[in-house]
């Protein structure tokens, strides 16, 4: 497992008094201005206030709220994935824009096998240094959401629960929708055998998935089980998928992920089976690899950064608002249609 720390340090009353070798009550007495405290120990708090670069009326709400405004981002999925999906790093954007926005510390938790996760949500839970956590969830055997669901610490989910649906709080995008439209739009473009790269344990990709065979029975085509591959979400395993489907000889593939689609691209050329002219490909998230790549990629553009940003947003809501109904927000997608089909 490892932590990287996003803004400062924390700092709390029983740290100050440390620092100024005074007690927690002399603090507390410093910070609301308590008039019968001596010159002397007045001074030792205020400079070790100055120097630690805290303001004291930040202190002082921090005190006051019993926050420490501390939040963490958990994401359960393997550090590999989180480095080599740009989708993470997105995300993270508009999370630690919305945390500097309104001045939270931000710990990013990363994790290398799904045990360790449990093991350190579990260590978040009780050692009560976080106001609340930001989870990305995923799998479909999640183990670390009934943690949170079972506990007192506020968190939001960005992505849904199969298992676990009322009074989960959570942000997520309507994936089912988006593998309605890709499908729609290929159908609607003349293609007839449309296959699809997903991935068997992702929620989300079952969600496309799912779209995807709606839109087919929409349109009086039949569901063929032939021309559905899997893959991992990573590079290579979209172009294993493709590969696996080139045989089945589909006009137009549907892949749940702009980076397995980037590997779909990738082992075409190698075959010398061209896009789109030969086999049509649609993929999913619309980041800038996207744009980057030979052909560019038509794809479902779900809002990644702005998913961020109502999380952090959610989560505050939560810490404000505790005794409110559970938040669950979906937000839209749509269809950006580029070079990689006709």
């Amino acid at each position: 497992m490892s932590v990287l720390i996003l803004k400062t340090q924390k700092l709390n009353i029983k740290k100050i008094a440390e620092l100024a070798g005074v007690s927690k009550a002399t603090v507390s007495r410093v910070l609301n201005n308590y008039s019968y405290i001596s010159d002397e120990l007045r001074e030792k708090v205020l400079k070790v206030i100055a120097e630690t670069g805290y303001e004291r009326n930040q202190i002082a709400r921090m005190l006051a709220s019993n926050r420490s405004n501390m939040i963490g981002l958990v994401i359960p999925t393997g550090a590999k994935f989180v480095f080599s999906d740009p989708y993470f790093p997105k995300l993270t954007e508009g999370i630690s824009r919305a945390a500097n926005q309104y001045q939270l510390i931000l710990s990013l938790f990363l994790f290398d096998s799904h045990q360790n996760g449990i093991q350190t949500v579990r260590n978040i839970i009780t050692n009560g240094l976080f106001d609340g956590l930001l989870i990305t969830g995923d799998r479909i055997d999640d183990q670390i959401l009934p943690l949170l669901i079972n506990s007192e610490m506020p968190y939001v989910l960005m992505g849904r629960s199969i298992q676990y649906v009322d009074n989960i709080n959570y942000i997520d995008v309507d994936n089912y929708q988006g593998g309605q439209i890709a499908t729609e739009y290929l159908i609607e473009r003349g293609y007839k055998r449309i296959g699809i790269v997903t991935c068997s344990y992702n929620i989300a990709a079952v969600d496309r998935f799912n779209g995807y065979k709606q839109a087919l029975t929409d349109h009086g085509i039949s569901f063929d089980p032939e021309l559905v591959a899997y893959g991992d979400f990573s590079m290579e395993s979209g172009g294993e998928g493709i590969k696996a489907l080139i045989a089945r000889q589909p006009d137009a593939v549907f892949v749940v992920s702009d980076t397995m689609a980037l590997g779909a691209l990738r082992v075409l050329r190698e075959h010398n089976i061209r896009v789109p002219e030969d086999m049509a490909i649609v993929g999913f998230d619309d980041l800038p690899p996207a744009v980057q790549a030979d052909p560019q990629l038509t794809t479902v553009r779900q809002p990644t950064t702005e998913q961020g940003r109502l999380a952090v947003e959610t989560l505050l809501d939560l810490l404000e608002s505790p005794g409110r109904p559970a938040r669950q927000i979906v937000l839209p997608t749509e269809l950006v249609v580029r070079a990689s089909t006709i």
